[in-house]
């Protein structure tokens, strides 16, 4: 069990992640005091989309290369679909996903970003839900998909989209403080 005020969390982007969704959970997580960091594929700074253009940056802490599960107790990816898109093909991120999920770490993905979750192997038998686009994806790789603001199964957590921050930030914290999960395989 671990209070979420000693939690240390890593979210995990690139350019063009939803920028509400990196800056919601970040800020919201970081108020609760929650030690947030932010992990990108070259450690430097990356650029949200907002609506139908660029947004604001985001400041990167370290690479995900370099980051370690053992250092953390959540992880939380951003959708939109750059983002996940660009995250799911590289070797670093599929690798970090798996050894979260291999420890039974929390695991939070919103809008699009349950791809990351599909190509780490991670979805086969378990709820949850997605942007409604990528629905069939994620039935498709085993998941069952729910139309819910927030659907938790076994430490893993997914939202549908902006709209359903609050219920995901809510779920995180829920989740942490529960502790590690034990998984059956995907």
């Amino acid at each position: 069990m671990t209070a979420i005020q000693s939690a240390k969390i890593l979210i995990i982007a690139t350019n063009g992640f939803e920028q509400s969704e990196l800056e919601f959970p970040r800020d919201q997580l970081r108020v609760k005091d929650a030690t947030v960091h932010v992990a990108t594929l070259d450690g430097n700074a990356i650029k949200g989309w907002e609506g139908s253009d660029w947004g604001r940056d985001a400041s990167a802490d370290l690479k995900i290369a370099d980051a370690t599960p053992e250092d953390y107790d959540a992880l939380v990816i951003p959708g939109g679909q750059i983002n996940p898109d660009l995250l799911r093909v590289e070797k670093d991120v599929l690798t970090l996903v798996k050894a979260f999920h291999d420890q039974g770490k929390v695991i939070a993905a919103v809008c699009h970003a349950p791809w990351v979750l599909i190509e780490a192997g991670i979805v086969a038998g378990r709820e949850m839900t997605s942007f409604h686009s990528i629905k069939t994806d994620v039935k498709n790789a085993g998941g069952v998909w729910k139309d819910q603001e927030v659907v938790a199964d076994q430490g893993i957590i997914t939202s549908r989209n902006p709209s359903d921050l609050k219920a995901f930030v809510s779920k995180i914290v829920e989740e942490i403080e529960e502790g590690h999960h034990q998984r059956q395989a995907a």
